[in-house]
């Protein structure tokens, strides 16, 4: 780390990014969208496992401020360390052993993302076709409903043109689809709640409280999970054209109070629906059968393939970081050294695409391991961000004051984020075995 160049550095200064026009409206949706994915499906679940309604409440606004702060700490150390990537920034300002933790913490946790939105929208297909074909008996199923060649062809048609594009700036057309069709999830939940699913028999239930503190905590992964747009932030900021620290603040209260609106009515009243009997996904608490929850199943299915393109591109960043750098020390055609050009980009995506369609095809369910997901999650959105505040403000002309409160933030960050790590894995193994 470069101490005299990142002292010289203002507050506001902008990150050398690459061709930035992005708009601000483009923005929002994209953090939108990045956070709406899988974990719409949970958030039910979530609310019951946490004792009722205001414990579940009071979780998500503490999880809020640390969700915008972290936010708006990447963009400053962004702007400080003149870095267009998550892992960049970390490695710039927290040294090369932070960063390649980073790195590895990266790759992982958007591998798994990918395998988990595959799974997600392969388990609608396969509903589609029941509910298309209900005449025939299920061992007689044709072989083209099957998710070994449904998945593979949605791939191969839809996610793999959309995921090609050089620019995170292109999915701003996408994400505004995407999030419509989420939205339209949470309004088909609030007017069942009203009008009642079919065959659901309503019976007076004791008003839930917490039977344990841990249980409370427990759901922490849960909102990691589902609000986890962080990994994307920093790439979301370096693309805008207006990269004022103010104007970003306001980007991401705007895109996290409209996620949280739509998770905080998606839980409520799938929770209150079906109480105790909710499943960890809200969709199969729904009869199969009922029109209204087919549409619904497309229509999050669309959702999740326009939010897996926006993860393909943070995990293809960083297989382009280690390509470059491999080039460096070998020689090849110019052509090749460039990870943006089209044939590495297109390797790469195809790699990305063909490698987490065989994971998601191969591995068993993966419900069980969306607490080591929420748990990895924590780095991105609790730890890393505190550790590049901490780093970041010690190379700054800032108050002395001002200085004591950002560490003790900076410190508070990743002691929280530890803390979330560490009970939702221990929690995870301890359910896998």
């Amino acid at each position: 780390m470069e101490g005299q160049t990142l002292g010289s550095r203002g507050l506001s200064e902008k990150p050398a990014a690459t061709s930035p026009g992005l708009s601000s409206l483009g923005a929002v949706f994209i953090l939108l969208k990045s956070a709406l994915g899988a974990g719409l499906l949970n958030f039910p679940w979530a609310f019951h496992k946490a004792g009722g309604v205001a414990p579940a409440f009071l979780v998500e606004l503490v999880s809020l401020v640390f969700l915008i702060s972290g936010l708006v700490i990447l963009a400053y150390a962004a702007s400080v360390s003149g870095q267009a990537t998550y892992q960049g920034v970390v490695g710039g300002l927290c040294g090369p052993a932070i960063g390649k933790l980073c790195e590895a913490c990266f790759i992982i946790n958007l591998l798994m993302i990918s395998v988990a939105f595959l799974r997600v929208i392969g388990d609608q297909l396969e509903k589609l076709c029941d509910f298309l074909l209900s005449s025939a008996p299920p061992a007689l199923q044709p072989w083209y409903t099957d998710q070994r060649f449904t998945l593979p062809l949605l791939s191969v048609l839809v996610i793999l043109p959309l995921s090609t594009p050089k620019e995170i700036s292109f999915q701003k057309y996408t994400s505004i689809l995407g999030t419509l069709a989420a939205c339209y999830l949470a309004l088909v939940i609030m007017v069942q709640y009203y009008l009642g699913p079919q065959g659901l028999v309503r019976e007076p239930h004791p008003e839930p409280s917490p039977s344990s503190w841990t249980s409370v905590f427990s759901v922490f992964p849960t909102i990691c999970f589902g609000f986890q747009c962080h990994e994307a932030a920093v790439s979301i900021y370096c693309s805008m054209r207006n990269q004022s620290l103010s104007h970003w603040a306001l980007v991401s209260v705007l895109s996290l109070l409209g996620c949280c609106l739509v998770y905080s009515l998606t839980g409520l009243y799938g929770f209150l629906t079906f109480r105790t009997d909710v499943s960890a996904d809200i969709l199969m608490s729904y009869p199969g059968n009922d029109g209204v929850i087919i549409v619904a199943r497309v229509l999050f299915a669309v959702s999740i393939v326009t939010v897996y393109p926006i993860v393909l591109f943070l995990g293809r960043s960083v297989m382009q970081d280690f390509w470059r750098r491999s080039c460096c020390q070998v020689c090849v055609p110019r052509a090749l050294a460039d990870p943006s050009g089209l044939g590495v980009r297109m390797s790469l995506t195809v790699l990305w695409v063909a490698m987490t369609l065989a994971m998601a095809l191969l591995l068993p369910d993966l419900s069980e391991i969306i607490g080591i997901i929420g748990g990895i999650s924590s780095f991105f959105i609790f730890i890393f961000p505190g550790l590049c505040l901490i780093c970041a403000i010690s190379t700054e002309p800032i108050g002395p004051r001002f200085k004591c409160c950002l560490e003790v933030w900076g410190v508070v960050s990743v002691l929280v984020g530890t803390f979330i790590f560490g009970q939702s894995t221990v929690a995870a193994v301890l359910e896998l075995f």
